[in-house]
């Protein structure tokens, strides 16, 4: 389940949607509890505590439905509901036609949380170790995972020799600290490879001029030079020089 947090506060509060309502607009339907005030940033997280969007100066409450479902504004906007009469109970509203800067941030909103899903997926699918005698394993590196690898540095750090974990599907075993310290550094790489490519991705849909070039953006696309930083020049070549 996504959530989101407010300003530098720790607290999260999970959500079931967020979305752009138009340029000045926001809607969150939340799952439980309701923050008491919005601040200045609304930072917005995967279900993996990934942050993939950050929106700022939705500090009006623009419209609250069933105390859930909360409508923000950046323009100090709120709703006002149609005015009725007895002779006409029902005033038709025109329809609204997005303009190309609404679609625009609507489709970088949307393409931001796609890849950061897709990124989580990859980072928890894991990655292949092979060992100096030739053998491979494979280590899924859900946040679980992750957090038993960092215990593992703390016990080749504290000089143990032999450390106990297990491959995907396989029963716990010993390790010598020479295979763990592989296993470690594997999972590390692919982490912060898939890190890094996901933020150059967000670099690349922020530089985008239209919802369509927007659109186009997928995981494991090839990212064009003017959003390669050099960490992810770096992860390239490293790839290149693995084939």
């Amino acid at each position: 389940m996504e959530k989101i947090k407010i300003d530098n506060i720790d607290t999260f509060y999970n959500i079931e949607n967020i979305q752009n309502i138009s340029e000045h607009i926001i809607k969150i339907s939340f799952a439980d509890e309701v923050p008491e005030d919005f601040g200045s940033t609304i930072h917005v997280y995967t279900s993996g505590n990934i942050n993939y969007v950050d929106l700022s100066n939705f500090t009006t409450v623009y419209r609250i439905v069933d105390d859930k479902i909360i409508y923000l504004s950046n323009d100090a906007s709120v709703y006002i509901p149609p005015q009725t009469t007895p002779d006409n109970p029902d005033i038709e509203v025109p329809p609204y036609y997005p303009t190309p800067e609404e679609l625009l941030t609507y489709a970088q909103v949307a393409k931001k949380r796609e890849v950061s899903n897709i990124c989580e997926q990859m980072i928890y699918a894991g990655t292949d170790v092979t060992f100096e005698n030739g053998h491979t394993e494979h280590f899924s590196l859900t946040e679980h995972d992750q957090l038993n690898l960092f215990g593992k540095q703390v016990q080749l750090a504290s000089g143990a020799s032999l450390l106990e974990y297990h491959a995907d599907g396989q029963p716990c075993k010993y390790y010598t600290a020479e295979d763990m310290q592989l296993i470690i550094q594997a999972a590390m790489w692919h982490v912060s490879y898939h890190t890094t490519y996901c933020n150059a991705l967000n670099m690349w849909i922020d530089g985008c001029d239209t919802a369509d070039e927007v659109n186009e953006i997928y995981y494991g696309a090839e990212i064009p030079d003017e959003y390669k930083n050099e960490v992810m020049t770096s992860y390239i070549t490293q790839i290149a020089n693995m084939e």
